[in-house]
C-alpha cells in the first residue's frame, strides 16, 4: 500500500517525535484501511444493485415483448373478422340492392297494369263465396310500400 509522496514525508515527521508519533501513522493507516475496505464494499454493494437492476430490467423486456406478442396476435385476430364481417357486409349490401330492384319491378308493372285499366269495373273483381259474401279485389294498391 504505497502512500503518496506527500503523506511519506508527514509520515516520517511524525515517526521522528517518537512513540506518540508511531502510534499517529498507525491510526491514520488504519483509517485509511478502514476507508478503503468501506470504498470496496460499497463499489461491491454497487455492482450487485446494478446487476440486480440489469436483471430485473432483463425480465421486463420479456414480459414486454410477450405482452407485445399477445396484443398483436389479438390485433391480428380482430383484423380478420373485421375483414370477414366487411365481406359479409358487401354481400348483404349487394343483396339487398337486388332485391329493392326487383321489388322496384314489381311495383312498376303493378302500377303499369292499374294505368292500363280506365274504370272501376275494371280494377275490382268482385269474388263470391257459396254463402253469397261478396269480396272485393282491387288491383289500384301496390303490393309493396316502401
Amino acid at each position: 500500500m504505497a502512500s503518496s509522496s506527500g503523506n511519506s514525508s508527514s509520515c516520517t515527521k511524525i515517526q521522528s517525535s517518537g512513540s506518540e508519533g508511531d502510534l499517529q501513522v498507525v491510526t491514520m493507516d488504519e483509517r485509511k484501511n478502514k476507508r478503503k475496505q468501506s470504498n470496496r464494499e460499497s463499489a461491491r454493494r454497487s455492482r450487485m444493485r446494478k446487476r440486480d437492476h440489469l436483471e430485473d430490467l432483463r425480465k421486463q423486456v420479456s414480459e414486454l415483448r410477450k405482452e407485445n406478442r399477445e396484443i398483436m396476435a389479438t390485433i391480428d385476430m380482430t383484423t380478420q373478422h373485421y375483414l370477414k364481417t366487411e365481406a359479409e357486409n358487401c354481400v348483404l349490401r349487394a343483396q339487398m340492392g337486388e332485391l329493392n330492384q326487383r321489388f322496384q319491378s314489381l311495383n312498376d308493372i303493378i302500377v303499369d297494369i292499374i294505368n292500363t285499366n280506365t274504370s272501376y269495373e275494371r280494377d275490382c273483381y268482385y269474388l263470391t263465396s257459396s254463402q253469397n259474401f261478396t269480396n272485393t279485389f282491387c288491383l289500384n294498391q301496390p303490393v309493396f310500400q316502401w
